[in-house]
């Protein structure tokens, strides 16, 4: 049979990963798939990068819609990234017939609704498995193995840059500054590593995985989002001591009120999988009815992990490619019209559990005073750390930490009675929160 021919805009890192992958594992890759795959064009303003990319054989232009345009084309991968050109691309391909492979998570999970639309009325595929947690795949695990469960929960470290700032801060008990000069200096972070460190990355990532396990519409404008540029060593110092380490996780949790969509810094206890997890590598937890709790580890991003979930991706179209459009998987899992309008919870409403530290006066009655505070808000406490005064600010100090860990409360509660705290005059600086996720 005549090998699918696949058209690749964007010859960079993802790009030059893909063709070396395809390859060099050509022969089980056609065994596979049940016919060859060809990169036979490619389109990269860098025209010099992309023919040392593709080699010989492959057309190299400059304009991406000249591959669009052309009929030969059965694929198009876009990897370009970004929300702007990119949408467009994606948006013509489909609307030219053309299957499309993309490891772009800022473009599905902003305009994922509009272009899984246009995909399912023109009954062609959009394959998105590289878009989330590199080489791992967890999107074919949400969407096909665990079908059978009502997926309760995830949680994952889905940001391989984030993960290993707070893992060095750990060891080494550096503050956040430092580590991230050196993770830029390692090629962990970016130039402008915005998008890791302020979380927006994993809320991408947690977006599509949510609209996944629920069956709801990809909704990234409703997801909260907090990064770790605020974190503290001391506070990663304190959660150890506690028996905690501090992680950024994407969590989605059905519950009866609606669905959360959240990321920000959290203590896990270290006996979980999941606090273990360190350096740049990346792990999802899933908990389903049927299946209990799974967990999926690896790379999250890089040349050939990354290449190796497009390529599963050019393989199961492959295998599809012929097959009647409404008996294929569909994108988020669950039929367009069976969709869920199942709402997302505003984080006011979401109730999980606290870390509170809290700079205080060393004197008698402060313990009382913030304890009875947080009593007539209905909130209770599991445990208490209070530092000598001299740990905190050196001998003679007259100033203490007071760290507090909280049972399960709403979010809103908290935030009023932490008004409250603040406003206290024993109490000298911002105080510090961060939410707590047993995972079990």
């Amino acid at each position: 049979m005549k090998p699918i021919q696949v058209g690749l805009l964007g010859a960079g890192t993802v790009g030059s990963g893909t063709f070396k992958v395809l390859l060099r594992n050509q022969e089980e890759i056609k065994r596979r798939a049940g016919r060859g795959i060809e990169i036979t064009m490619v389109a990269d303003l860098d025209a010099a990068r992309a023919r040392e990319v593709a080699g010989e054989g492959v057309k190299v232009v400059a304009d991406a819609r000249e591959v669009i345009a052309n009929p030969d084309i059965d694929i198009v991968i876009e990897l370009i990234g970004g929300y702007g050109i990119a949408r467009q691309l994606v948006l013509e391909a489909i609307a030219a017939g053309k299957h499309v492979v993309t490891a772009n998570k800022a473009l599905l999970a902003v305009h994922g609704t509009e272009i899984f639309a246009a995909a399912h009325a023109k009954g062609v595929m959009v394959a998105f498995e590289a878009a989330v947690a590199g080489g791992i795949p967890i999107i074919k695990a949400l969407r096909e193995g665990l079908t059978a469960n009502s997926i309760q929960w995830l949680a994952g470290i889905i940001n391989g840059t984030t993960n290993f700032i707070l893992s060095e801060m750990r060891d080494k008990g550096l503050d956040f500054a430092t580590v991230l000069k050196e993770a830029q200096r390692l090629g962990y972070a970016e130039a402008d590593p915005t998008f890791d460190i302020e979380g927006v990355d994993a809320g991408h990532k947690v977006t599509l995985m949510s609209a996944i396990a629920f069956g709801i519409p990809v909704q990234f404008d409703k997801a909260h989002i907090e990064g770790i540029t605020k974190l503290a060593a001391q506070d990663i110092k304190y959660a150890e001591q506690l028996g905690y380490r501090i992680k950024l996780l994407g969590i989605t949790k059905r519950t009866v009120q609606g669905i959360e969509l959240r990321v920000h810094p959290s203590l896990v206890p270290s006996k979980r999988l999941l606090a273990n997890v360190e350096g740049a590598m990346n792990a999802v937890v899933v908990h389903g009815d049927a299946v209990g709790t799974t967990l999926y580890y690896g790379k999250g991003a890089g040349s050939e992990p990354t290449a190796s979930a497009v390529i599963a991706d050019l393989v199961d179209i492959t295998r599809l490619h012929t097959a009647d459009a409404a008996h294929r998987v569909p994108h988020l899992a669950f039929h367009p019209d069976a969709m869920s309008d199942l709402k997302v919870l505003p984080m006011a409403e979401v109730v999980t559990s606290y870390y509170l530290r809290l700079r205080v006066a060393d004197q008698a009655g402060v313990l009382a005073k913030v304890t009875g505070l947080l009593a007539t808000a209905g909130i209770s406490i599991d445990a208490v750390l209070q530092r000598e005064a001299d740990e905190v600010g050196g001998e003679g100090s007259t100033q203490t930490d007071l760290i507090i860990l909280t049972h399960d409360a709403r979010e809103g509660t908290v935030n009023d009675v932490l008004a409250e705290l603040q406003a206290l005059p024993t109490v000298l600086q911002p105080i510090v929160r961060i939410r707590k996720e047993e995972l079990s």
